[in-house]
């Protein structure tokens, strides 16, 4: 059997790429760079304590008091280990690279929901992205941007962004024709069907997407410690490289804490999402009554 020089030919890639895109890279880098340095001044920079109040405030609006006595004692504990700022270093790391997602994967998944060749297209790409190691993404990131942030921001996107696009797209295809059928037989554009019926009925779906870039992306943005992303992977990587136990098991601790946090939280805005389409359903309902009973009268 021949040989194929499969490394050869992904190294000549990824060269040709550094030498002819340097353009994109420079507004990869500088967008990523600002949407983070804004998360970082809104959190790491903000006083722990109105940031603690904050976080427990926001669980006791969407989760009750038991959530939010958890946060507060999570994050006195995360305060007291010494861990507060490069928690919140991670916080904005997994929040730019979970917007960059949600902002190009929801889309997406639009588009593979709608189309049968853009699906036949995507669905590969995505199995590629996500069964490749993790650790692989970070040697071409390293590389396009050097080390820092932005190949830590990079790589999470592109590790957390298969769900999303694949529970939109199947959200979208789950949607009953009946309701379709009944939107078009009352004259509704493609658009309307779209906005009104299609993403309302597939939003429940499309949530569980966003809770799993969100967790992919705290586990990402932990391995990206190793190319100076810093933050909580840093404290982790610190603790292996010396082999720490203390150390590891703080930073570990701290990323439970938060994973456990952001969890919690989206996973309860698909809960409300519920609520949301069972109003919708109820004023689409009196729409029709309405309807019906000014027949009646004009008859």
């Amino acid at each position: 059997m021949p040989h194929i020089p499969i490394g050869t030919w992904a190294t000549d890639i990824v060269t040709w790429m550094q030498n002819h895109l340097t353009v994109v890279f420079t507004i990869i880098a500088y967008v990523f760079n600002h949407v983070d340095q804004v998360f970082t001044v809104i959190f790491a920079n903000s006083p722990w304590i109105a940031a603690l109040i904050f976080f427990v405030l926001v669980a006791l609006a969407v989760r009750g008091w038991g959530m939010a006595l958890a946060v507060l004692i999570g994050g006195l504990l995360v305060q007291d280990m010494g861990l507060w700022a490069t928690t919140m270093d991670t916080l904005a790391l997994v929040i730019t690279s979970g917007i960059i997602a949600l902002a190009i994967g929801i889309p997406l998944g639009i588009w593979a929901g709608q189309s049968r060749r853009a699906r036949t297209v995507i669905r590969p790409i995505l199995d590629f992205m996500q069964t490749m190691p993790p650790f692989v993404y970070l040697i071409p990131a390293v590389l396009f941007f050097t080390l820092g942030t932005v190949p830590a921001v990079f790589a999470t996107f592109i590790f957390a962004t298969p769900p999303v696009i694949r529970l939109t797209e199947l959200g979208l295809r789950q949607v009953p024709e009946e309701l379709v059928e009944a939107g078009e037989a009352f004259g509704a554009t493609t658009g309307q069907i779209m906005r009104k019926i299609k993403l309302p009925q597939a939003m429940p779906s499309i949530l569980v997407g966003v809770n799993q870039t969100i967790m992919l992306s705290l586990s990402m943005v932990v391995i990206a410690g190793m190319i100076g992303a810093g933050g909580l992977g840093s404290d982790v990587l610190k603790g292996i490289s010396t082999l720490n136990i203390g150390e590891g098991f703080k930073g570990g601790l701290a990323v439970v804490f938060m994973a456990i946090y952001l969890d919690r939280i989206t996973e309860r805005f698909g809960e409300g999402n519920v609520w949301m389409s069972a109003l919708w359903k109820r004023s689409r309902k009196t729409q029709q009554v309405q309807t019906i009973n000014q027949g009646g009268v004009a008859s």
